[in-house]
């Protein structure tokens, strides 16, 4: 059985925004939820195909991939069960639903993940390239071991909301949980601040790594650098580092998904006569033959020789695209030849009534 398109799954359209997005999931999981539907296996499976749906919309690279690929770009991201659910949407349905039982999560909090836009040159994203970035990032402060509290000092259970890092507010049917607006969702407060990082648990540092960019990538794919990104207070897990792509524009090609276009001059004899042109592809120099009786705007076709898939499996082709160009000066010569074969084709270049070059083309 076909699966159902994501955009319609949350009713929509495919140019919605993240914030839209957000407000028709938070809805279905709201009607759908199986506390509010215990035992009915229609609105369970509901609230997974809504669930599956908004993790791939609300996620820029997972969207972006759906939208080029289909299913089928995403396959094997989806959700097995309603537990998959719970799992990787804890912190959505606690603030939907005030879900957790007022107890916060074990253990510090992951940190922030980081964004680095990178440019590549149109051939880097076709290939493949390695690139060194250097940025700055907060890194975890060595004398306080990330805990933002002096040596030898600790931390305090927060009073305002007991250490437990989380507040609740009843909002009608649903409590709506929030972090602690004191300790930030920590559950403690710093005795005596780190001097190095005036208990903040990082400082500013730069970094620099390499980066692999895969073949195939096009503007606006996101590469995740694990634990590249902000270091958790209290000693938390770091966040991710995202890399954005954004791809220049080739002088000689330009893109169309996997396929790649060529424009290619010819002379109005070649376009007539046919020819054997040696041109430059991405691949390396390659010999087209241009058929006889070729058109402005015609286009000869190099199959697999467009870009890789992100996956590794198969190309897209390269279309060379005739522009058969009309020389403004002639020489004599080249007047006199003209001449001869618009006279022998009966081609009307005198305004005279008739036209047999046309006729022979189009019919009377």
């Amino acid at each position: 059985m076909s699966k159902k398109d994501y955009y319609e799954v949350l009713s929509v359209s495919r140019d919605a925004s993240s914030a839209d997005v957000k407000s028709a999931y938070r809805k279905l999981a709201m009607k759908f939820h199986p506390d509010r539907n215990p035992g009915d296996k229609e609105a369970e499976d509901k609230f997974k195909e809504a669930s599956a749906a908004y993790e791939v919309l609300s996620d820029p690279e997972k969207r972006q991939r759906y939208d080029r690929f289909g299913h089928q770009g995403v396959e094997g991201q989806g959700f097995q069960d309603v537990n998959d659910v719970f799992s990787s949407f804890g912190s959505i349905f606690e603030e939907f639903f005030g879900m957790g039982g007022g107890s916060r999560r074990s253990g510090p909090r992951r940190g922030s993940d980081l964004r680095y836009d990178l440019a590549v040159e149109f051939e880097e994203a076709v290939f493949g390239v390695e690139k060194d970035i250097e940025f700055e990032r907060p890194t975890k402060c060595d004398p306080c071991k990330g805990t933002g509290a002096k040596d030898g000092s600790g931390r305090t259970n927060c009073r305002t909301c007991g250490g437990v890092g989380q507040v609740r507010r009843q909002q009608g049917f649903f409590a709506i949980q929030t972090n602690c607006p004191t300790c930030h969702g920590e559950g403690s407060t710093i005795e005596k601040p780190c001097q190095d990082c005036r208990g903040q648990g990082a400082v500013l540092k730069k970094r620099k790594i390499n980066v692999k960019v895969p073949a195939g990538v096009d503007s606006g794919v996101r590469l995740r650098i694990s634990g590249e990104g902000e270091p958790g207070p209290a000693g938390g897990q770091s966040g991710d580092l995202y890399v954005v792509l954004h791809v220049k524009e080739s002088e000689r090609f330009s893109r169309d998904g996997l396929d790649l276009i060529l424009i290619q001059p010819i002379g109005i004899a070649q376009a007539a006569l046919g020819a054997k042109l040696s041109i430059k592809t991405l691949d390396g120099q390659v010999e087209v033959v241009i058929p006889s009786g070729s058109q402005y705007g015609d286009r000869v076709t190099i199959a697999g020789a467009g870009v890789p898939h992100l996956k590794g499996v198969g190309k897209g082709d390269l279309h060379i695209e005739l522009k058969v160009i009309v020389p403004k000066k002639l020489s004599k010569d080249e007047k006199e030849a003209l001449q001869k074969f618009a006279d022998i084709s009966g081609e009307n270049i005198n305004n005279q009534s008739g036209g047999g070059f046309f006729n022979k083309m189009f019919g009377d």
